[in-house]
């Protein structure tokens, strides 16, 4: 009779101990830091492929994006946190700054996102033969040479980069050109161009006020605020739907998962993203 309720004690620890962890695991997720791996290449070269980061969410203070939303047993943030902030508006709130490294929830999908913030509340953005202007100024590029990889599929989803000098078979290099972008509050960060697009000649885009504009960093390879959200692309961004702030890579693997050790890419431990 001892013997078996000291079992049944004995599991029911066991149960709350997990119980327990996983409320602490959630409230640190929620409050403090959120794990976000790289699936695609429109953030390269500041973001590669099997980048694995965490995201600093007390950056801009708190909003329902800073819960989680786990699709696949039908949590969603917003049903369960939407009493935070409301009306775009964030609890401890903090501005982001243009060039941050972002991510955020998309306005329709409610996916997960990451892009550099180019335009603030207010602005103007326009795209002219590839070169970005904000407020009808020019942002000076500086060319830099070259961004090579090797022509192969990457990450879990088998994606097979774009090239300048393609096509190009597996196995070879696979050249961007490459430019360091000045934005005018003195942040600088590495742009890739792989050839003429659609998109390097848009319209005047007018920043909505509460709203942001999002670009990523491998222009010629992103789906971001140059697309409508009808469009499906991502469009303006409001200011509750941003989750935090990008700062620093933990490592990064160029294999199908960030389980293979072995892949583990040695010039990026604990990498900071400019």
């Amino acid at each position: 009779m001892a013997v078996k309720e000291k079992s049944e004690n004995g599991i029911l620890e066991t149960i709350k101990t997990i119980v327990y962890a996983l409320l602490i695991a959630g409230v640190f997720r929620t409050l403090f830091f959120q794990p976000f791996w790289i699936p695609s290449g429109s953030m390269k070269e500041t973001l590669l492929i099997g980048d694995f980061l965490f995201v600093n969410k007390m950056a801009y203070g708190f909003s329902y994006a800073s819960c989680p939303s786990i699709p696949i047993i039908g949590l969603d943030a917003k049903k369960l946190c939407g009493f935070i902030g409301g009306n775009n508006k964030r609890f401890l709130a903090g501005d982001p700054e243009r060039g941050d490294v972002i991510v955020f929830r998309h306005p329709i999908s409610g996916s997960d996102y990451i892009k550099r913030l180019v335009g603030l509340p207010g602005d103007t953005v326009q795209l002219k033969d590839g070169i970005l202007f904000l407020n009808g100024v020019v942002v000076p590029q500086e060319p830099d040479g070259e961004f090579i990889e090797t022509f192969d599929r990457q990450g879990p989803q088998r994606l097979l980069p774009r090239c300048e000098n393609g096509p190009v078979g597996i196995g070879a290099e696979c050249i961007k050109s490459r430019f360091i972008e000045s934005f005018p509050n003195g942040t600088k960060h590495i742009v890739l161009n792989i050839g003429d697009q659609s998109a390097d000649n848009t319209p005047v885009y007018r920043v909505p006020e509460g709203n942001y504009f999002f670009m990523g960093d491998n222009r010629d390879n992103s789906s971001d605020s140059r697309l409508s959200q009808v469009a499906g692309g991502v469009g303006y961004v409001p200011y509750e739907n941003l989750i935090g702030r990008a700062d620093r890579i933990m490592f990064s693997s160029a294999g199908r998962s960030m389980l293979f050790f072995w892949t583990w890419r040695k010039d990026r431990f604990f990498k900071g993203i400019e």
